[in-house]
């Protein structure tokens, strides 16, 4: 059966279809011996030779999902690795024999939820602005943000000149003029809390994600994982499936 060389890829556990783009567009695919640079390209898995930075992919049986939480403390890199030394995610996951990615991201100076997958088309979903899974976030802003101006965000905010998807927000308290807000988003830009608050004046000064969909961080502490089990697994792929 043929299916999009990125799909093709991240079904075969090798990235996340976003991750597969980008080896695309960066000349790292080949397809029966040619580099494919082009994206959407339909192959057959069962046909089709296929190539990710020179390692050839093959049909696979339908892996066991495993999905873990990661509760990323801050200074620490939503990536599998970096040029510069910086820490990232696999300094907390040494045992893990599994070829896990991370699904989405958190900005490196942000905290909380990060969730890390072998399966490409679940991470794909779970990002996907189109399948409307909410991520929560707890945020703190230098100055008091008045009920005029969260209103003003939450139809969707203008980000770079650009019109986004809406959001929910919440202010939950001032503390010594900084305000405390949940804010909900169904997007992840790249920054895109601090850029939204920008917009209408406002400096973020802590990020922390405590949910994706029905998942939260329970009683996790920075550093910490935790298996996601077969019920919670259903549960949010059953919320996928009824965002179809």
């Amino acid at each position: 059966m043929e299916i999009r060389l990125q799909k093709a890829i991240a079904q075969a556990g090798i990235a996340s279809r976003r991750r597969a783009e980008q080896l695309i567009g960066n000349g790292l695919v080949k397809v029966d011996g040619k580099i494919i640079l082009e994206q959407g390209v339909k192959v057959d898995l069962d046909v089709n030779k296929i190539e990710v930075e020179g390692k050839l992919i093959k049909p696979l049986k339908k892996i066991r999902t495993i999905l873990y939480a990661l509760y990323k403390p801050r200074n620490c890199l939503t990536t599998l690795d970096d040029p510069r030394g910086r820490e990232t995610i696999v300094r907390y996951f040494p045992e893990i024999k599994a070829r896990l990615f991370p699904v989405g991201r958190l900005d490196y100076d942000s905290e909380g939820l990060v969730l890390l997958t072998n399966d490409g088309e679940l991470a794909h979903n779970i990002t996907h602005p189109t399948k409307h899974i909410w991520k929560q976030y707890f945020v703190k802003i230098k100055g008091k943000i008045s009920q005029e101006e969260i209103k003003k965000l939450m139809p969707g905010p203008v980000i770079e000149g650009k019109k986004r998807q809406a959001v929910k927000m919440r202010l939950l308290h001032y503390i010594n003029e900084k305000s405390w807000l949940v804010v909900s988003l169904q997007e992840g830009l790249k920054h895109h809390i601090k850029k939204m608050f920008k917009e209408v004046g406002y400096n973020v000064q802590k990020i922390k994600r405590f949910q994706i969909g029905n998942l939260t961080l329970e009683e996790m502490k920075p550093g910490e994982t935790r298996l996601i089990n077969k019920v919670e697994l259903d549960e949010l792929v059953n919320l996928l499936n009824g965002n179809d």
